[in-house]
């Protein structure tokens, strides 16, 4: 499988990365563009996963004071159980670990909870509602 995942650079794989949101969250999940694309996008760490070229799994890096926020992890429903979401979201870990971060949180769907305790989160307080979808706050401490 050739994949590639990067952290995003250039303003063509910004677009890409919000493509692939876009696909997953409004076009998939029916939540709205202006939900999806917030003012949060511009000063984010944004991550795009390829293959064979083709953008099919993104997600987003908000640095906190003290921890990292990560958020808008979306693949490709054909390209799901791949190791890509997982890829994406190792990059974006490294990427905060970088800047010093050694928490990060994030609010996952409620769907992808087991995902994310595979890779080391676990859930921080009660299911809440946002946009419609079942969610849970999850943290993950690490050594940076």
């Amino acid at each position: 499988m050739n994949m590639r995942i990067v952290i995003v650079s250039t303003p063509q794989q910004r677009d890409d990365a919000f493509a692939v949101r876009i696909a997953v969250f409004v076009g998939e999940q029916g939540i709205s563009r202006e939900d999806e694309l917030d003012e949060l996008d511009a000063t984010a760490v944004h991550c795009v996963g390829y293959l064979a070229g083709k953008p099919v799994a993104a997600g987003r890096l908000i640095v906190n004071d003290g921890y990292g926020k990560i958020g808008r992890m979306a693949v490709l429903r054909e390209h799901r159980g791949t190791g890509l979401g997982a890829r994406v979201l190792e990059a974006l870990e490294r990427e905060g670990a970088a800047q010093g971060l050694a928490e990060f949180r994030l609010s996952a769907q409620l769907t992808a909870r087991g995902f994310y305790d595979r890779l080391g989160y676990t859930a921080d307080g009660d299911v809440y509602d946002e946009v419609g979808i079942p969610h849970i706050a999850m943290v993950k401490r690490t050594s940076a």
